[in-house]
């Protein structure tokens, strides 16, 4: 089984995102897209909302996609 990892802070999320999702998605048989938080760093999303709003676009869609 080929898993995938794709890391970032997805804020905001965008089309360019979305395509490496689809892309990396048809390349591995799981997909772990995994959201950052920086304390550094000033989001305009939670890491709650970020995670949602993937979860909507993708999970009711996709068993490849975690």
């Amino acid at each position: 089984m080929k898993k995938g990892l794709y890391p970032g802070s997805f804020d905001p999320l965008t089309l360019g995102h979305l395509d490496v999702i689809e892309r990396a998605s048809e390349l591995v048989d799981v997909l772990h897209i995994v959201i950052a938080d920086n304390p550094k760093k000033k989001f305009s999303f939670t890491a709650e909302e970020r995670v949602e709003m993937i979860k909507k676009i993708y999970c009711s869609h996709s068993q490849h996609i975690n």
